[in-house]
């Protein structure tokens, strides 16, 4: 039977603990095509709790912002088929009319989208854009009671002059002011969740910093639970408490930030950690990347859907790789992947030939 359920998820209902914040159960979405069904995401889980923050990773096509935009709620009005759970406080998500959806998107739960140029409108100041977010979830405020709050936002994001900056297009802003504009577009009516889908892309080193350091403190601030998705693996070893790792529209591996990053148990992940570029100490080898490319959402490999860019689907009996897809199970407490692989088989391999590498 395939896990469904978060090793966050198991722990609090064993100790009797409330619920997670957010919870995703067997979530997909698909989308039907002239060339076939694209299965952007298909059954996916885990869980997030208040104050803590998940990492999505995964090569461009995985299905990590898809996910994010089915619990925003976006593809209500597409041809997506989504089914599964998405439970927010709660409240389940998937069966709220677009009604109450509207009320909680942008107020209990909110989204730094990867461009924030094209996310902001062109013919309206960023001022008047926080104010209209505002006053949509707080139709009673006046006007100028929302402008007083969207420039303290603005200020409290760390961009200079605010009352002035407020007055200004998205054109006039650099790509990190554009940025810190839509962290306080979405922290302005303090939401618990917060989404950020790449929310570094085409920043320097110096303003990732900044962004990340303000995310940090706005959390511990405001309590919030965070999903970042990168594929930035140095972003979420800074961020994130948990990480998921996703690959074809499924998670293939699933843990703590330590556990995944110091004891990776999926072969996908091994690779996407062989390819990171390591400044802490002199790498003898070159970076190995990830042979081949991502799979094809409508023709989905058969099995694993990993195994035909896996260097170590020859260490598997029989045929299961390319035939049986495997499910996500636990391999150590809290630690969970997708794989073929038995556990003394991967304890071997990466001891022997992906520590090394690293």
């Amino acid at each position: 039977m395939t896990t469904t359920t978060s090793p966050r998820e198991a722990a609090s209902a064993a100790s009797g603990e409330s619920p997670a914040y957010l919870s995703l159960r067997d979530v997909k979405v698909h989308f039907p095509t002239d060339d076939g069904l694209v299965k952007a995401v298909d059954g996916l889980s885990f869980t997030l709790e208040r104050g803590k923050t998940i990492g999505i990773v995964g090569e461009s096509g995985s299905g990590k912002s898809v996910t994010s935009q089915a619990i925003l709620g976006l593809h209500r009005r597409t041809r997506a088929r989504v089914s599964g759970e998405i439970i927010l406080d709660g409240e389940d998500l998937m069966t709220v009319k677009d009604e109450r959806l509207r009320e909680l998107r942008g107020n209990k739960m909110a989204m730094v989208f990867q461009d924030p140029l094209s996310a902001l409108h062109p013919y309206y100041t960023v001022g008047a854009q926080i104010v209209e977010g505002i006053r949509v979830h707080h139709p009673d405020m006046s006007k100028s009671a929302a402008k007083k709050r969207a420039v303290e936002m603005l200020g409290r994001v760390g961009i200079p002059s605010p009352q002035r900056r407020a007055d200004q297009y998205p054109h006039e802003f650099s790509g990190g002011m554009r940025q810190r504009a839509m962290i306080a577009m979405a922290l302005a009516n303090d939401p618990s969740l917060l989404i950020a889908d790449e929310p570094t892309t085409a920043l320097d080193v110096t303003v990732q910093a900044q962004i990340l350091d303000l995310m940090r403190d706005l959390q511990r601030e405001f309590g919030s639970a965070i999903i970042m998705i990168t594929h930035d693996l140095g972003v979420v070893a800074e961020m994130a408490d948990d990480i998921l790792v996703m690959y074809g529209g499924k998670a293939v591996e699933y843990g703590s930030v330590n556990e995944v990053f110091y004891r990776p148990s999926h072969p996908y992940a091994w690779g996407l950690l062989s390819s990171m570029p390591r400044l802490d100490r002199a790498r003898k080898a070159r970076l190995d990347p990830v042979p081949g490319n991502p799979p094809s959402l409508i023709n989905v490999p058969p099995g694993c859907s990993f195994h035909p860019r896996c260097a170590f689907r020859d260490q598997v009996e029989g045929n299961a790789c390319s035939t049986i897809v495997p499910d996500l199970v636990e391999v150590r407490p809290g630690h969970l992947d997708r794989c073929h692989l038995t556990p003394a088989q991967k304890t071997q391999l990466f001891d022997s030939v992906i520590k090394p590498r690293l």
